[in-house]
């Protein structure tokens, strides 16, 4: 049951009638009874990790603040009876306890998603080596479905845990309450990774029926529709043409790939999110944003700023920030400090925290090679990118004009578009070695006379399916400028009612007319619905 599903479409309004008619008070205990209706319905084994993840993070947390609070209480009632001395140790042996409870929780968690996830991806690299040495024996993969959402829901849960640990929420003490924070149907398949302190207040709180602010979610909803059907599937059969078959299409196709691939995940994997949080206004919760104009990007940091931000603000908050100040990297930092100087010594843990930081991504992305090396060039380009930082300061001192105009602020755009094009090739080939072969034909075997109309066709679009294509970004481009100034959908509100019907009757039977349906077509699958 997905969200393009007519199966969801019909699940979602009698939610949303039943939830408006409802008693208020019983509002959150209906959202969690319908996620788990919704989340069964996608497999029947599904809830037991859902309720797994949901049930170790709720009792850790707890653990935790009970035992940090119970030994503040006592400190407190004993300090007169104790010397600065015991009183650090005991500090130092509650902080220690505090601290195995929240590992206990969360090594739980990440040993479910380790099974499922990643089991077999360690089984064949054993199964490589032994290879390798000559060795007879194998051990077989596992039959294992890997569970709808598990990344995002486990990540989601740990973010929740964490916070209680480093004391930036209060662990929640009912455990329904806590259950539907995890489990949330709409951002259950692909995000957001909200925080706990983000949307407790909306998702918890009593909802009266507002017009305006069902309508805002429908329309949310629809834009996600448009991009998703208009554009992310309508585009699919070509980009699976050219990622498909790199012994045909090379040279100038990969350029071409590079840019419809870029496309196509922008539209699908923004257009759930759209789709996502449309559906958490019309119940009146606030869900965090997740992408903000990507594409206007002028360098990679920047990008990732902009991109699925809260899988990325997870990792700097959870990862980078935690390594960074750890006691390990303290000591790496001084001996490198005595080592190298300050100037390189003081750096060489940042890199370090960045790499694991990057490679811990790659591997959330996908259990394979080609995303650990998607990882580890993301973060070595980077901090590239930073050592080259005063470099760039005495360019545009040298040319401060130049800095300033629209032509060179297109010219890092498009740099930065690809860049990641490239990068994000490992994903679309799902092979390095392929990956690195269609890479170097880009420039050695570049023919524009390949690029035919027949050629063109032969992706499995018809010409009227490149004008819809043409039309959706050239759509998408005015939305993302338009949301410079502020929300489009309030900019749209204030026009006169004509004006607003038209707009909104038109993005609807664009969906209806020119959404890509049927066969050969997925239309229900999101693309991070993998991850």
């Amino acid at each position: 049951m997905y969200f393009t599903s007519y199966e969801f479409l019909l699940f979602l309004s009698v939610c949303i009638i039943l939830y408006y008619t409802i008693p208020k008070k019983l509002q959150w205990g209906f959202l969690l009874v319908a996620s788990y209706v919704f989340y069964f319905r996608n497999g029947s084994f599904y809830p037991l990790f859902l309720i797994a993840a949901s049930v170790v993070t709720y009792v850790a947390a707890i653990a935790v603040e009970d035992k940090r609070n119970a030994d503040s209480l006592w400190l407190k009632e004993h300090k007169e009876e104790l010397d600065l001395n015991d009183k650090k140790v005991f500090k130092e042996k509650s902080r220690r306890v505090v601290k195995r409870r929240m590992l206990a929780g969360m090594l739980i968690c990440l040993a479910i998603l380790g099974v499922f996830k990643y089991s077999n991806f360690v089984i064949d690299n054993v199964n490589g080596l032994m290879q390798a040495v000559s060795s007879g024996k194998r051990i077989a993969a596992l039959d294992l479905m890997l569970p709808l959402g598990i990344s995002f829901y486990t990540f989601q849960s740990l973010g929740y845990l964490f916070d209680v640990y480093f004391e930036k929420i209060q662990a929640e003490r009912n455990l329904w309450k806590h259950m539907l924070f995890v489990s949330f149907f709409p951002q259950l398949i692909q995000g957001p990774i909200s925080r706990h302190s983000d949307v407790a207040g909306s998702m918890f709180a009593e909802h009266a029926f507002d017009a305006k602010k069902l309508s805002f979610g429908l329309e949310r909803m629809l834009w996600g529709f448009f991009k998703k059907l208009v554009v992310a599937d309508t585009l699919a059969p070509a980009v699976v043409s050219i990622s498909g078959d790199p012994d045909y299409y090379f040279g100038a196709w990969v350029f071409v790939g590079i840019v419809l691939y870029a496309i196509q995940l922008y539209a699908d994997f923004s257009g759930g999110i759209d789709i996502t949080i449309g559906i958490a206004e019309v119940f009146g919760i606030h869900l965090p944003e997740n992408f903000m104009r990507p594409f206007f990007s002028t360098n990679i940091a920047e990008f990732w700023r902009r991109w699925h931000i809260t899988m990325g603000t997870w990792f700097r908050d959870y990862i980078f920030y935690p390594l960074s100040i750890s006691g390990f990297l303290n000591r790496v930092t001084k001996k490198c400090v005595k080592r190298f100087g300050k100037n390189i010594g003081r750096r060489i843990p940042v890199y370090i925290a960045t790499m694991v930081t990057w490679l811990a991504t790659g591997i959330w992305h996908g259990a394979s090679w080609n995303f650990v090396l998607w990882g580890a060039l993301n973060g070595v380009v980077i901090l590239l990118s930073q050592e080259c930082r005063p470099l760039y300061e005495r360019f545009h001192k040298r040319f401060p004009r130049l800095g300033k105009t629209k032509g060179y602020l297109a010219f890092q755009m498009i740099r930065t578009f690809f860049l990641l094009g490239a990068l994000r090739m490992l994903d679309c080939y799902r092979d390095a070695a392929a990956t690195f072969r269609m890479f170097v034909s880009m420039f050695r075997d570049f023919k524009l006379s390949a690029l035919t109309a027949e050629e063109w066709t032969g992706l499995g679009m018809t010409a009227a399916q490149y004008v819809f294509v043409f039309a959706g970004c050239a759509v998408m481009f005015i939305v993302s400028l338009l949301g410079t100034k502020g929300s489009v959908r309030g900019q749209i509100d204030r026009l006169p009612y004509v004006a607003k019907a038209v707009i909104y009757t038109g993005l609807f039977v664009a969906v209806l007319l020119f959404g890509a349906y049927g066969y050969g077509f997925d239309a229900a699958q999101f693309i991070y619905n993998q991850f």
